[in-house]
């Protein structure tokens, strides 16, 4: 024998049962309306007095372009009369041929700079000190700061000696300090030397002298 599948049982149970819910379902709508058609209507007064309120159209006010202001009025000027203008004296103008006229002042002369001489390195003939260097050595007074200090040594003088044989300038080019510089200057600008001479000419020249300082 076969056995029966519950389930299948059970859909064409629930098939059955919802047609009969919905015949009986209908059944008592029409019963309803028929035995009851109307319902009572039971009118809802309100108590207190009510306030009307009216609603009025506000119009939209447009901005309306307003002229530009009016302009300053001008300041007045016055005008000048012909009062005044009868005031004003004129010069004269002719001119007078037979005046003197005063002369321009003269143009400022300018100043012309003076270039300075040059001298010669090496000549046929170089300067010679009068006396030889052993004459300028005899002018130089040893500084006493030199000589507490036991300063020795030699400096060297450039001299520029023109054609005449006169010491224009002179220049350390070494010293040794202590004072010593400036006794060996002062003995070379105090010497006078014979000419430089080139091609049998004085000419100028510049020369290096060696000034030796030694305590005896």
């Amino acid at each position: 024998m076969k056995l029966k599948n519950p389930d299948s049982d059970l859909r064409a149970k629930y098939k059955k049962t919802f047609e009969i819910s919905l015949i009986i379902a209908l059944a008592l709508m029409i019963v309803a309306f028929k035995f009851f058609p109307t319902f009572e209507q039971k009118e809802v007064k309100l108590e207190g007095p009510q306030e009307l309120f009216t609603v009025e159209d506000i119009q939209q006010t447009k901005q309306e372009n307003r002229p530009p202001p009016p302009p300053k009025p001008p300041i007045p000027i016055e005008a000048p009369s012909e009062d005044v203008l009868e005031d004003i004296e004129l010069g004269e103008t002719e001119l007078d041929v037979n005046a003197q006229m005063e002369a321009p002042p003269p143009p400022k002369e300018e100043k012309k700079v003076e270039e300075e001489p040059t001298y010669f390195v090496a000549v046929e003939e170089m300067p010679d000190p009068i006396g030889g260097i052993k004459g300028i050595q005899e002018k130089i007074v040893y500084p006493e700061i030199a000589k507490r200090a036991g300063v020795e040594g030699k400096v060297y003088i450039l001299a520029f000696v023109d054609e005449t044989g006169t010491v224009t300038k002179a220049q350390v080019l070494k010293g040794i300090g202590a004072g010593c510089d400036e006794a060996a200057l002062d003995a070379v600008q105090k010497t006078k030397f014979k000419p430089g001479k080139q091609r049998g000419k004085p000419v100028k020249v510049q020369v290096s002298i060696p000034i030796i300082f030694k305590l005896q």
